[in-house]
């Protein structure tokens, strides 16, 4: 009888033991789907690493400074829209209409090539205005920023890379200044930059230029360029003649004013 009791004991543990086997098996078989299908988490990581991949997301995150080209942030091939903006007047139809949908639709991969671009200009642009502090040469703010597109881009040559070199315009100087090797020019607190870079995919160039200035007593100014972007953004469209788009950046522009040393003046518009 002790010998039965004790098979009995025998096959009752070993049955035990497989069915803790079993459960063990199945508690793997649950985690590799979702590893092999992106659903499960990873730890975050501040080199560019894989991170978390959930729903499709991309398993990259952006590094500081940006090192990672924006292709592998967004592994679906689909980059941001960014900001729409309504047609007016006689051009609502365009919105629509079947077949300029279309027509939009054959587009889609240049279009999509645009959105890049334009994606990589906005996370060097941020980048950007994060390191351009009084102090700071401009060489080595443009080289900075230059380096950083092509890295984004994924530079190859006329195929995708900076689309001109970077203008960094001081004060009296409209635009289009961009400091020659050796240069020595330092940013200062009391500067009025205007920063110009622009990017390229296939030749089609996303340009985007903003000022930056460290002293408050120039605030009027910028709320005036600001302003009179806005308005130029809202006038564009099919059809509209470039004189009108002007003539109404031109009016929110002079329409403001602002005190420098005690002395007010009329902000005036450049081109």
């Amino acid at each position: 009888d002790d010998d039965d009791d004790a098979e009995d004991g025998a096959a009752a543990a070993g049955a035990e033991g497989e069915s803790k086997k079993k459960k063990k098996k199945k508690k793997k078989s649950k985690q590799k789907p979702a590893a092999a299908d992106g659903t499960a988490e990873a730890a975050a990581s501040s080199n560019g690493q894989p991170t978390a991949a959930a729903n499709g997301a991309s398993a990259y995150q952006q590094t500081e400074p940006p090192a990672i080209p924006v292709r592998l942030l967004f592994p679906s091939g689909k980059f941001p829209e960014g900001e729409w903006q309504s047609y007016k007047d006689d051009n609502l139809w365009r919105e629509t209409s079947a077949e300029k949908r279309e027509l939009e639709r054959l587009q889609a991969d240049m279009i999509n090539d645009v959105r890049q671009a334009a994606e990589v200009h906005r996370q060097v642009r941020s980048y950007i205005r994060k390191i351009a502090k009084p102090g700071i040469p401009l060489t080595h703010l443009c080289e900075t920023l230059e380096d950083s597109v092509r890295q984004l881009i994924e530079a190859r040559g006329l195929d995708a890379g900076i689309a001109f070199p970077t203008g960094c315009s001081l004060n009296w100087v409209a635009a289009h200044w961009t400091p020659n090797a050796g240069d020595k020019t330092v940013l200062q607190y009391d500067d009025v930059m205007k920063l110009d870079f622009g990017t390229q995919i296939g030749g089609r160039i996303i340009d985007s230029a903003f000022t930056i200035a460290f002293n408050p007593r120039y605030d009027p100014l910028l709320e005036a360029v600001k302003d009179a972007t806005n308005t130029g953004v809202r006038e564009a469209g099919i059809d509209v003649r470039l004189c009108d788009i002007g003539a109404s950046i031109q009016e929110v522009m002079e329409s403001y004013e602002a005190e420098l040393d005690g002395k007010t003046y009329q902000v005036c518009s450049s081109t």
